[in-house]
């Protein structure tokens, strides 16, 4: 379940030379003086109308005016009740704009000055939503998929009553999946290459990491084949025997099964072996 990112819901939450010479230095005067003159505007204009001024411009669809805005009331009235709101509304904002490295850095900048805020909570969602929705194909790099897991995690952890707990661990199931997608793909790349010790590390990681994931069938499958082929057979007929408890109708098991009959061995589990150990009690899908 998602949560609304509708700015009234969020507002509920928290809350010829010479003459050309001549001329440019008349302009640049001109403008100095008009820019000193906002300037000290600026600094006269409450912290609330400036607040509010952002809210019109977020309603109003001009989101990079509204964190202007939100920015303002930061840098002019710091440390205010103002700012306070200010900070996490341009957090929010540079989220609705798809900046989510900015927002990233505007939520944790919230939760830095205000840990015990009942929006700290919010503001560390934003991060972990922003870091997720970042997540790049499984063949590229992973680091902001680890990021997203770590943030969901925090966030989980910190405050595991928060309405976006449950969000985060639905969120969660999904990020882990993709790193053990990320795993199974360099580990059949050094299937590929007989590189068998490299392959098993990363299944390894896969089946005592990522259990709940839909890779761990497919990865018990391959360490049989890796350790197979290194003639490490116990702990070829271990993971195959794990492999037909849990998915005794898998293709992959199957295989596996053909594969240790050919050599005249059968499936059998060695409750010692560390393949035993990470999957005692765990329910597979």
């Amino acid at each position: 379940m998602g949560f609304s990112t509708n700015p009234v819901a969020v507002l509920r939450r928290i809350g010829s030379r010479g003459r050309v010479g001549s001329a440019l230095a008349l302009s640049l005067l001109l403008a100095s003086c008009a820019s000193q003159k906002d300037d000290l505007l600026e600094n006269t204009t409450p912290a609330d109308q400036l607040y509010n001024e952002g809210l019109v411009q977020l309603q109003a669809g001009k989101r990079a005016d509204a964190v202007k805005k939100f920015d303002d009331v930061d840098r002019l009235h710091p440390y205010s009740e103002w700012s306070k709101k200010a900070v996490l509304m341009q957090a929010y904002t540079q989220f609705e704009r798809g900046a989510y490295t900015d927002c990233i850095t505007s939520a944790q900048r919230f939760i830095t000055l205000y840990p015990t805020s009942p929006d700290a909570a919010y503001a560390q969602y934003l991060t972990a939503e922003s870091y997720y929705l970042q997540i790049p194909d499984v063949s590229r790099d992973q680091a902001r998929t680890a990021n997203a897991l770590a943030a969901y995690d925090e966030l989980i952890q910190k405050y595991p009553t928060s309405p976006y707990a449950e969000d985060a661990r639905k969120k969660i199931l999904s990020v882990k999946d993709q790193l053990g997608g990320k795993e199974m793909d360099i580990g059949r790349f050094y299937l590929r290459k007989h590189q068998y010790l490299a392959a098993i590390n990363r299944f390894k990681s896969v089946v005592s990491q990522y259990q709940t994931t839909r890779h761990v069938e497919e990865a018990l499958a391959r360490l049989v084949e890796c350790y197979y082929a290194m003639g490490v057979v116990n702990e070829a007929q271990t993971a195959a025997a794990v492999l037909g408890h849990n998915f005794p109708d898998s293709p992959w098991y199957k295989d596996s099964y053909d594969l240790l009959k050919k050599g005249g061995y059968e499936p059998s589990e060695d409750t010692s072996s560390w393949i035993s150990r990470s999957l005692a009690g765990v329910k597979l899908l």
